[in-house]
């Protein structure tokens, strides 16, 4: 579909093109005059310029100049009742992109206007086929990665077993977890089990685009929706058509846009912006967010029948911090992807650092953990890495344990943090340790035995 504008003195054959462009799926605008095409066209909503040469007292080929000035994408062709060479060659000098001669028969003009349309469209399939590569790009380079949803813990266990029963139908996924957790990792597996493996997985992070964007990213726009969209966009949804569309902390999402997105779901349908034409998608839904959006549906900040339609199904992916048996296989994983050394030999950790690492409380969880032992890879002398290559600087920040339980349990993770960083300070010295925490060194080592750590 094109919005065409047609501009033309006589009623009649303004009438006549309307009905033509009408029954072949176009949208039609419709001017008398040339001051009244400049108006139509300052909106830039125009996809093709059908023009009279002859405009009563103005001339279309000032129109076609004015026009091609003000856009190089447009689509311009002539008619004229007055044809002759030299009016032809002006016009396309102008910037017309054909030349009709009046009167013309309705399988001319549609061919024509057929042809004069192709580039336009060419474009918007490049510009869809170059989104789409770069989204099918992004998801090779990490499937093909080695997967971090490994781990020994009851936990992990669940929840890839949620994924293998989940993957195969078509409901909606909501996965919930802290920052760093791997929630678009679980999001790309359960992708890849479904049935829609062989199409498009799309991702958009929520938190991550511009409040006047977000509707242009969801939906895509049209050419002149506002300022800056020379053309038209294809958005995610259209994007992830027959696949699988990755919402990413959609509890981000502002109310007006949770009301866009609510509608989406429930028509598989919608408009791009400044369009009027309905697109319907074939999409699964997998949504994502660190939030606690029960608690935003109590405040009024996330609505509930937008939380209802995500929430089909929930996977929660668990904090590192509570399942530190899955930190040796996990830090094994990021070994042999950064510990090649060039001369064949791989870095390994040693049982203290090991340690050094369980003991930590891991705000970051995962991601923090990969970046943890790539640091720890680059600043090993030889081919260990030591307790004191991944010496965690713990700040204020870290101190405050996201997710935390009852009082109990938030203070013996305090204080296992801060018993794990006076060893790492002083060296796994007891004494030192000691008395760096004003404590006797039976009493340390008591504690040592009550929270699971080692010197």
């Amino acid at each position: 579909m094109a919005r065409v504008l047609v501009v033309d003195d006589e009623a009649a054959l303004r009438d006549s093109l309307r009905r033509l462009l009408l029954r072949q799926g176009h949208e039609v605008m419709e001017s008398a005059d040339v001051p009244a095409a400049l108006e139509r066209l300052d909106q830039g909503v125009v996809d093709l310029l059908i023009t009279d040469i002859r405009l009563g007292e103005q001339s279309g080929l000032e129109l076609i100049a004015r026009a091609r000035a003000q856009s190089a994408s447009l689509r311009i062709v002539a008619i004229t009742a007055f044809g002759s060479i030299d009016v032809a060659v002006q016009a396309m000098r102008l910037g017309a992109d054909d030349f009709l001669e009046k009167p013309f028969r309705v399988e001319t003009i549609l061919s024509r206007l057929e042809r004069a349309l192709e580039p336009a469209r060419l474009a918007d399939e490049i510009a869809r086929l170059s989104r789409e590569n770069e989204c099918l790009r992004d998801e090779l380079e990490v499937s093909e990665a080695d997967d971090p949803l490994t781990g020994d813990s009851s936990a992990m266990s669940r929840v890839r077993e949620m994924i293998e029963r989940v993957a195969p139908t078509t409901a909606s996924v909501l996965i919930t977890g802290e920052t760093g957790t791997g929630k678009e990792l679980v999001a790309r597996r359960l992708h890849r089990r479904s049935s829609r493996a062989s199409q498009s997985f799309i991702a958009l992070n929520c938190s991550a685009v511009a409040e006047s964007l977000a509707e242009s990213e969801l939906f895509g726009h049209e050419r002149g929706a506002f300022t800056g969209a020379d053309r038209r966009r294809i958005g995610r949804f259209e994007l992830a058509h027959k696949g699988t569309l990755f919402l990413d902390e959609v509890g981000d999402l502002t109310p007006a846009m949770q009301v866009k997105l609510l509608r989406a779901l429930q028509e598989h349908a919608f408009e791009r912006v400044g369009g009027t034409t309905t697109v319907s998608v074939d999409v699964r839904i997998v949504a994502a967010t660190n939030r606690d959006l029960e608690a935003a549906i109590r405040t009024e900040r996330f609505r509930a029948d937008l939380f209802y339609r995500l929430n089909v199904i929930r996977i929660e992916i668990p904090p590192l911090r509570e399942r530190p048996e899955d930190i040796p296989p996990l830090a094994g994983l990021f070994l042999s992807r950064y510990g090649q050394r060039p001369g064949g030999a791989c870095v390994r950790i040693t049982a203290e650092a090991m340690e050094a690492l369980k003991a930590h409380n891991w705000p970051g969880n995962v991601r923090e953990l990969e970046n943890v032992i790539h640091r720890g890879v680059i600043l090993c002398r030889g081919d260990e890495i030591s307790a004191e290559d991944v010496t965690i600087e713990l700040n204020e920040t870290t101190s405050v344990l996201p997710g935390a339980g009852d009082l109990r349990a938030v203070l013996a993770r305090v204080e296992r943090e801060i018993i794990s960083r006076a060893l790492h300070e002083n060296h796994g010295n007891l004494t030192a340790a000691g008395r760096s925490l004003g404590i006797e060194r039976n009493l340390l080592r008591y504690k040592l035995r009550k929270h699971g750590l080692r010197a």
